[in-house]
């Protein structure tokens, strides 16, 4: 990875924050497979102020990457470079008012599931079977069981690549299947969801049914990515995979989980490149046995020790 901008170190280019920098950090045990690199600089802002002091003061070549938990994330093994913000938990803030929940980018899922249970707000039990952080789903438009972030979604605050606020509509996000068509550099820091009155009880139940469902179906407890691939209109990726025999197999320490086949997960020691290699043979034989082209649902970024060379 490239130690300078400009002529300057990156180190020597970045602005005073309020948050910390780190150095050469190490991001596998940030991310759910426990595979990967490490990031050239890891940033967390103390939070929205501190985002957009940076935002603003930043060299404009810097490169930028935003995580959250890693549940959908595999970092390649020749790491990120530039600087990878993580938001902390000062971005995690929930809170309710009638029927409306509003959630910090980096409050979890399914914390704000629960949130909504305990304050008797129904319609958001499906994020108790989302992994990750709200962040994330609004990138991605996550849902489960039938229900999506489009669906309870009111409006999103986000930063610009120069520090602005900027307020999000339903028409802004253009949501459709496992993804928003917002504008890709907008990091968001917070959103406003609806949901309808409820009794907590019930909606307790109903969110520890469709955990128990997802425990039984899934790989949960393995280090996962989460679903592997898009399902194509009309179809399911676990049966195309599974049609296509590809259910355990494996490369190295990387395997296609026997629970469920849209699962690839780590048995050990996988590289990031085992992983993906793996997922990219999966979507070969898929290819080759129905003639359709899986699409990637985690998202792959960084370096291969290759490009890093």
């Amino acid at each position: 990875m490239s130690p300078e901008i400009g002529g300057h170190k990156v180190c020597d280019a970045l602005p005073p924050v309020r948050g910390s920098y780190t150095y050469d950090a190490a991001l596998k045990d940030l991310v759910w497979f426990r595979a990967g690199g490490a990031a050239e600089i890891l940033f967390r802002p103390a939070d929205a102020e501190d985002l957009a002091t940076f935002l603003a003061a930043r060299p404009a070549d810097l490169r930028i990457n935003v995580i959250g938990v890693g549940s959908n994330l595999l970092v390649r093994d020749g790491g990120i470079p530039g600087v990878t913000i993580r938001l902390s938990s000062g971005f995690g803030k929930v809170e309710t008012k009638g029927t409306r929940v509003r959630a910090g980018a980096a409050a979890l899922d399914a914390q704000v599931a629960r949130f909504a249970a305990d304050a008797g707000i129904a319609g958001l039990e499906f994020l108790r079977g989302v992994p990750g952080t709200i962040g994330g789903a609004l990138k991605m438009n996550a849902g489960c069981y039938g229900r999506e972030i489009k669906d309870v979604f009111v409006e999103a605050v986000a930063l610009d690549t120069s520090g602005n606020r900027v307020t999000l509509t339903p028409s802004d996000m253009n949501f459709v299947y496992r993804k928003s068509q917002a504008r890709v550099e907008l990091i968001f820091i917070e959103a406003v969801f609806q949901g309808a009155l409820g009794t907590p009880d019930a909606i307790r139940a109903r969110m520890e049914e469709l955990n128990a469902t997802r425990e039984a179906s899934q790989p949960i407890r393995s280090k996962t990515g989460g679903s592997t691939f898009k399902n194509p209109e009309g179809q399911k990726a676990w049966q195309l995979i599974d049609q296509a025999g590809c259910r355990g197999l494996k490369l190295g320490d990387a395997q296609v989980s026997e629970k469920h086949a849209n699962f690839l997960i780590n048995l050990g020691e996988a590289k990031a490149a085992d992983i993906e290699n793996l997922g990219e043979e999966v979507r070969k034989r898929v290819q080759a046995k129905s003639g359709i082209s899986l699409e990637w649902e985690i998202k792959r970024v960084g370096l291969t020790k290759v490009e890093e060379a």
